[in-house]
């Protein structure tokens, strides 16, 4: 592997770290809203961290059965951002106005729609989304979920989720390339959608529990749910960077190189 890393190559690494290591999903709806979120979980009606987290992973389901089903080529095009956006706040307009009764509903769609624009910053960023790595890397995006501090060690949040995901990633993969289709009973595929719905899913309360509050409602459901995508968004861009120079450098180079920047 090269570990000589170009001017080019290291702005790109700077540039993923300091999207990576953004501020957390709550902390944005917080700076926007002026409130803090946390007031919005005791407004919840009882059990509803169980249905959350059985909504997460039903969506994240559908959402690599999405992934899987994606085919084409490998494509350099900026990726439709603006247009993903503008969809998941109409979506997100639904679930401010009947709050926890429609995310069974509003979940899925939203989750997919992120997960279409998702695969578009893939490719923008050299990789086919047709290759079983990136169609689980791209699930993976969702467990990614920005610094909830104003000042992380470098190996955290990013390194360490990407370290606990690392064997359940390696599963779905292999079990996908000799499969070729998701079966939702396969142990591989529930244990890798299981770790990445136990991140995904504090985001997913995050959110339902600023839609919960009175001053948002429908319009402020779907000002949420740009944030929301915009958030991943940024995720996924940081990430398939880092998987790119990977492919030259090797991740351990990558990992240093990338804790000995300053964003």
């Amino acid at each position: 592997m090269n570990e000589t890393f170009t001017p080019e190559e290291l702005r790109d690494l700077r540039r993923a770290k300091s999207l990576l290591e953004t501020r957390s999903f709550a902390i944005k709806l917080s700076d926007l809203f002026g409130l803090p979120i946390n007031a919005g979980f005791a407004l919840l009606p009882k059990k509803w961290s169980g249905k959350i987290n059985h909504a997460a992973n039903a969506a994240l389901f559908k959402a690599l059965e999405v992934a899987v089903a994606t085919t084409g080529k490998k494509s350099v095009k900026p990726p439709s951002n603006r247009w993903h956006k503008i969809l998941a706040g109409a979506s997100g307009g639904v679930g401010g106005a009947f709050g926890l009764a429609a995310l069974a509903v509003e979940l899925p769609i939203s989750t997919t729609i992120m997960l279409r624009s998702i695969v578009e910053i893939a490719r923008s960023e050299g990789h086919d989304a047709r290759a079983y790595e990136t169609k689980v890397a791209c699930l993976e995006v969702f467990a990614l979920g920005g610094s909830k501090k104003a000042v992380d060690p470098p190996e955290t949040p990013y390194w360490s989720t990407r370290l606990a995901l690392d064997q359940t990633v390696k599963e779905a993969a292999s079990y996908l390339a000799r499969k070729g289709a998701v079966e939702r009973t396969a142990p591989a595929l529930a244990r890798f959608v299981g770790a990445i719905g136990s991140r995904f899913g504090v985001v997913i309360s995050e959110e339902v529990a600023a839609k919960a509050l009175p001053v948002i409602g429908a319009v402020g459901g779907g000002v949420i749910n740009v944030i929301f995508m915009n958030h991943f968004q940024q995720m996924a861009r940081g990430h398939f960077i880092v998987l790119r120079l990977e492919k030259t450098h090797g991740s351990t180079a990558v990992k240093a190189q990338y804790e000995a920047l300053t964003c």
